[in-house]
């Protein structure tokens, strides 16, 4: 071109791609990790009372930790990510997690003892929380801003299939294989995660990298290569005379933003979802929601289908989100989540109070529902999409971390609150935190929904905390957007 291309005509070239099928391949491609990430978080669940059988005597900390060490190694791995993934870029990290995870796997698998059970749960961690501290930064990066929330609450969506799965796993063996439960059953339902590592490995190969990052980086012929696979030819020589500016700085933005994903997903962990799912199979395991038996595998087996009801809900409730965080919006999606579960958690415990033990159920149920469509998938989403493009990598992988601290806390305290406070009063607690974090992110969230991904490093530098949500339903979509930062 004659004179040049400005950034800002370029991205909103980006911005308003139609989303072709290989947008939609991509996406799952480079959110097989939370696919593994939910697998994780319920296939413990399903294995736990056989492996406490075959190593009798754990203490309520091992116990915490062989379903919490994950999140441990998950809060590491974000970390590392922090500090490679801006340098190196999305994919290969992306490549690497995918190995990672399928090592961890293979030796959860083929464990010899409770130590390398233990330590390769924490491998499996460091995997899934790198993986989580990129994926939805690259989509943010590639994704046209009228699709980016459908696009990235895929990650959300695949976590909760990868839920549904390990239950249908543990549920399948426990069924045709229940003498073999105790020598290998719960060896596949920890190995068999080992699968779809492998396809991500093979496949994200394919991947193109994010346009945006080979931009701020003058990686412009590899760019070029990128933007045409997503459908816009642009040449290498076109894509040299863009000039940007590109300040790697904690500016005053940025830690408003870093505040918000903090704060978000403290209390996405800290209100209790992942309770049901990583202690599900043994919480509901006395309510005899599918059957009874006096054999424990059968009866595993009946808890196990009892929390597969439950992942089945979670993932047709995150169709909600999936169907509407584009037009209702993040913001409003956020808070009416935050509501739901605020009144379910506080109805689970006024049931159980009445000696209605069915009510743990339809409490986790409801707050599933809430959680799924409203606050799950939110979260993901504004990580990816908050931060400047020079420095997401770094930000998202930080509330990433930040993320699975949180998960680990409330994961392994969780047993110890069940013995203190017993389950009823547990409800309690994570009904008040679900209303705190409504309270709080009713005045401090902005609505992002329409905006590209420079309209919204845009809006943090130029308003507070305070101005954000007023600020943000104001701003003109159609504003040009800005050089990145």
């Amino acid at each position: 071109m004659e004179n040049g291309v400005r950034y800002s005509d370029l991205i909103e070239r980006l911005d308003m791609s139609k989303v072709t099928r290989f947008y939609w391949l991509l996406t799952l491609l480079a959110t097989i990790g939370g696919f593994l990430f939910g697998y994780d978080t319920a296939n413990i669940g399903s294995a736990l009372p056989l492996i406490e059988k075959i190593y009798p005597g754990i203490s309520g900390f091992v116990e915490g930790y062989l379903v919490a060490g994950a999140s441990l190694g998950a809060a590491v791995g974000a970390i590392i990510a922090a500090g490679l993934t801006d340098r190196y870029g999305r994919k290969y990290l992306l490549i690497a997690d995918a190995a990672i995870y399928a090592t961890g796997a293979l030796l959860s698998a083929f464990t010899v003892d409770l130590v390398m059970l233990l330590l390769s749960r924490t491998l499996i961690g460091i995997a899934v929380g790198a993986d989580s501290g990129i994926a939805t930064a690259y989509i943010a990066e590639y994704a046209p801003k009228a699709k980016r929330g459908s696009l990235g609450i895929l990650q959300q969506w695949m976590i909760t299939i990868g839920i549904l799965v390990a239950y249908l796993v543990g549920m399948a063996t426990l069924f045709f294989a229940p003498g073999l439960a105790y020598a290998v059953g719960w060896r596949i339902m920890l190995g068999v995660a080992a699968i779809p590592a492998l396809i991500g490995l093979g496949y994200r190969f394919m991947m193109p990298e994010s346009p945006r990052w080979l931009l701020v980086n003058g990686k412009y012929k590899e760019a070029s290569v990128s933007l045409k696979r997503l459908g816009l030819n642009m040449s290498e020589e076109d894509l040299k005379s863009i000039k940007l500016s590109q300040p790697h700085r904690i500016t005053p933005g940025v830690k408003r933003a870093l505040i918000i994903v903090g704060l978000f997903f403290v209390f996405q962990q800290i209100t209790g979802i992942n309770i049901p799912f990583y202690y599900g199979p043994v919480v509901l395991e006395n309510l005899h929601i599918v059957g009874k038996s006096t054999s424990l595998v059968t009866s595993i087996y009946f808890s196990v289908a009892a929390s597969a009801i439950l992942a089945v809900i979670n993932v047709a409730a995150t169709y909600i989100g999936f169907r509407y965080i584009d037009s209702v919006g993040r913001r409003k999606l956020a808070l009416m989540g935050y509501a739901g579960m605020t009144f379910f958690g506080i109805l689970g415990g006024i049931l159980l109070y009445l000696k209605l033990d069915i009510g743990l159920f339809i409490a986790f149920a409801g707050f599933i529902i809430f959680f799924a469509f409203g606050v799950g998938g939110t979260g993901w989403m504004i990580q990816g999409e908050y931060f400047p493009t020079s420095m997401r990598g770094l930000y998202a992988s930080l509330g990433a971390f930040i993320d699975w601290i949180a998960n680990f806390a409330i994961v392994e305290l969780f047993p110890v609150m069940d013995s203190a406070i017993t389950i009823k009063n547990v409800e309690f607690v994570f009904g008040v935190l679900s209303l705190i974090a409504l309270i709080l992110f009713y005045y401090i969230m902005p609505e992002t929904k329409g905006l590209s991904v420079e309209q919204i490093d845009t809006l943090f530098e130029n308003n507070n905390l305070g101005q954000m949500k007023h600020a943000s339903i104001s701003m003109k979509k159609e504003s040009v957007p800005a050089d990145p930062k």
